[in-house]
Formats: C-alpha cells, structure tokens, sequence
C-alpha cells in the first residue's frame, strides 16, 4: 500500500448515504476518499481540492449523473469518471462513456470489481501521467539547453531552430521580455557544428556604453586609464563559437558601425591597436524592440539590421501559447520540488485555471517565479490550491473585461460563468473593503445569499489578507 502522502485521491458522488460508506469501506485501505451527496457540491470539492478519480452515481435528484459528467468534463477534462448505476440503468451507463466517462459499474457490485476498475483507471493515469513527463523532456532539448511547448506557435519555432542550427546564418530573436530568447540562442548553438566550442552571451544593455567596445574586442594596455594590461575581449574568446548580443537594440551607433565590420570582414582591432584580428564566430542578436521601426527613425542602422536579420525568429508571448501555461506550470513544478526537497502533488483545477487566464506581462520568467514561490510557500503532500494565488492574480483590472470579451470561451461554460462571477464578487468587495452588507447592497442581492455565493466560490476575507 502507497504512503499517505503518495495515494491517489478519490471523490465519491452519490445521493446515498449508505452507497456512499459502502464504496468509502472498499477504498479507503488503498486511496484516500472523500464523499459528496450530489451533483453541486461535487463540483465544488472540485473547484478547491485534486482528485484523480469520481466514482459518479448516474440516478441523483437534482443534478443526475449525465449532466454532473458533463460539468466534471468541461471543467477538467482529465479527471477520470467512473459511473456507478443500477442495472436496469446499464444501457445509460454505456451510452455516459461517449460522453466522457472511463468505465461503469453496475449494481450491485462486488468489491473485487470495484478494486479492480479503479485499479484500471489509475494505471491508465499513471501511464498517462508519465507520457506527459517524457513529452515534456523530449519537447526540445539540445546540449543544456531545454525549451518547453507544445502549442503551435512553438513548435513553428522549434522547426526553425532545427532547420537554421546547421548553418552559420546570423539569427535575430525577437520577442517580449521573458519569452526565453537566450534559451533559444542556446538551442541554436548546442545543435550546431559549433557546439563543443564557446557560447559567450552578452547583454548589451548592462554594460556602460563607455565600457561596450572594449568588452567585445578587448584593448590594449594603456589604451585607456585604467587599461593597465592587454585584455581580450568576448569577440577573441568566443573564436570557433556563438556570441550572443542580447538587447542589440541598447547598442549605440558608432559601435554598432564596428559591430557590422566583424559581421562582413571576419575581423576587429583592439581599442588602441591598429592590428586586426581575425576572428570565426557566428552571430545571434536578441531584442524585446522593433529594429525596423529603430532604423526608420535612425536610431539603429539599416546595414546592421539586415545583416542580423538573415534569419528571424518571432518568439510568442506566453499567452499566446494555448495549453503551454499548464505544461510549464508542472515542469517548473518539478524542478522546484527537487531543488528544495519538496512533494507538492500538483495543482488543482481551480489554480490550473486562474495560471491558465492569466495574460502574464512578465510570460515564462514570471510563471517561474511564481511557481517557485508557492512551492517554498506550500505545505509538502497537498496541491497548490486557488487559495495560494496572489491576490493580484485573483483580482485584476482586465478580469472583468476579459470574461466579457470572450477570452475564456476555450473553457467550459460552467467554468467561465464561475469565474467571471468570482471576479466580479471579488472586485465589488475589494470596493468595500469586505463589509459584506455594503457589497450585497451594491449587488443588488441578500447578505445570505452573497455569504452562500462566497462559500461556493470559495471566497473567504483570509484570501485578502493573506496576500496583501
């Protein structure tokens, strides 16, 4: 039997109190069970806990199990459903699996069958689980160098990165801060011909102009005070290798006139030398700018520009990456649980979607950060939960307007109506600084039902404080 904090978890649905101890007395020596009398309130449990199994009832007042499928489906497809139905119900229970369920049970049943199929169920989520992880290992890896995505937009990507590494092309990626530029420099390099030799990144933005020329072509002693011996630069170092010019946009002009007669002549002098120096290295630049725009308005040159810009790489911003936030999230999940020798479980749904609405201005380096701080902030054996989240992921100032613009129409109608009326409850007590009768009013409903909407929703006043 698997240690507590290690056992799948397993939600029971049933209107039956006794149907629902019989099962719980079945599983609970191999899962940890949990129970919920209907429909809604399954759904709920959902919302704040993980779970990777339902054990479904099909006959429930209310919210009969059909349509509790279908709400457990458009709200996480990847949980696995079992039916549980009487036997004169055996042709629904079949006709519930086109629908999405993994199996059904018929009553009355015997335990052994009960073990048996649940044991099933978790061996196909094992099996399924562990695909994902290779997948996730094998999505791009070169060298040291590993990027994450299966959305379309990177796999457009990945193709160049494959089609260009065996080239000597100049390379020139674009994209927001934080998209992962020099892991695709990286990429190129450790795929290419030059891989066993230097990969010397520079950015061209932390270093004082006055110091730029110098720190890539390296100078003469007394070249300069303070230049009290000879000093090779990046260029002379990265010989047989990539440089990687990071923020090409930073560089200024006069530099950048010099910078274009390495990339045409294969040669640059040393400050206070007339001696040229013959230098093999390829080029890949990086910026977060427009350098056409740059060029138009003369603050960057057209020579220079088309020289890097051989072969352009677009890199997406992370919410333009459909499906790739969830991945991300369990890679860095991974990564964080073994650097600081933790056992978080996962995440859950609830949590999943408020990552995977999130526009993340600050893309991959953001949705990193986070995840490493609710790893050293959780509990070891439990999921990241909803209530984990920052409160400014909570409440944004687009939440609103993202619910109505459509923006969630790639979830379920359950899931999108929940969360714009989180959101929208949210804000309206954010306004009132939490005095429940004052945002009621505002509302326009009673303070009993805003408190039973709070409870389903899983609002408390802690989520406020606690992350402020």
């Amino acid at each position: 039997m698997a240690s507590g904090a290690e056992r799948a978890r397993i939600l029971i649905v049933d209107d039956e109190q006794g149907a629902r101890d019989a099962l719980e007395i079945i599983l609970e020596d191999e899962y940890e069970v949990e129970c919920a009398e209907g429909g809604e309130e399954a759904l709920a449990r959902l919302r704040t806990h993980f779970f990777d199994l339902v054990l479904l009832d099909l006959t429930m007042p209310e919210m009969d199990g059909i349509e509790a499928l279908g709400h457990i489906k458009d709200y996480d497809e990847s949980i696995d459903v079992i039916i549980v139905s009487g036997a004169d119900s055996a042709r629904k229970a079949a006709s519930a699996m086109k629908s999405g369920a993994y199996d059904y049970i018929t009553k009355p049943y015997e335990a052994e069958d009960i073990l048996t199929t649940v044991e099933r169920a978790m061996k196909k989520r094992s099996l399924e689980k562990e695909v994902r992880f290779l997948r996730s290992e094998m999505a791009l890896q070169f060298g040291n160098s590993q990027i994450i995505g299966y959305s379309s937009a990177m796999q457009a990507v990945f193709e160049i990165i494959r089609k260009v590494a065996q080239t000597d092309a100049s390379v020139l990626i674009t994209g927001e801060s934080g998209t992962g530029k020099e892991l695709v420099a990286r990429a190129i390099h450790s795929r290419s011909r030059r891989a066993q030799k230097p990969f010397v990144a520079i950015n061209c933005a932390a270093i004082p102009p006055e110091l730029m020329e110098s720190e890539l072509f390296g100078h003469e002693k007394g070249a300069f005070t303070g230049a009290v011996n000879r000093t090779s630069g990046k260029f002379e170092f990265a010989n047989s290798g990539t440089v990687f010019l990071d923020e090409i946009s930073t560089m200024k002009l006069e530099l950048q006139a010099k910078l274009l007669r390495v990339l045409q002549e294969l040669e640059f002098t040393r400050v206070g030398s007339n001696t040229s120096i013959k230098v093999d290295v390829r080029i890949v630049a990086a910026t977060n700018s427009r350098l056409d725009e740059m060029v138009r308005e003369g603050r960057f040159r057209g020579d220079l520009f088309f020289r890097l810009n051989v072969i352009p790489i677009d890199l997406p911003s992370l919410r333009n990456r459909k499906g790739d936030v969830r991945l991300l999230a369990n890679y860095f999940l991974d990564k964080f649980n073994q650097r600081f020798n933790k056992k978080i479980k996962g995440f859950t749904p609830a949590s999943l979607a408020i990552l995977e609405s999130y526009p993340w201005p600050g893309n991959i380096r953001e949705l990193e950060n986070l995840v490493e701080r609710l790893v050293v902030l959780r509990s070891d054996g439990s999921a990241i939960d909803e209530k984990d989240m920052p409160f400014d992921f909570l409440l944004r100032e687009e939440s609103c307007e993202e619910a109505s613009d459509g923006v969630c129409r790639d979830v379920g109608l359950l899931q999108a109506r929940q969360a714009f009326e989180r959101q929208y409850i949210l804000r309206a007590l954010d306004r009132h600084r939490w005095n429940q009768s004052n945002t009621a009013r505002d509302l326009g409903i009673h303070r009993n039902t805003l408190m039973q909407k709070m409870k389903s929703l899983n609002i408390y006043e802690a989520t406020e404080k606690d992350h402020r």
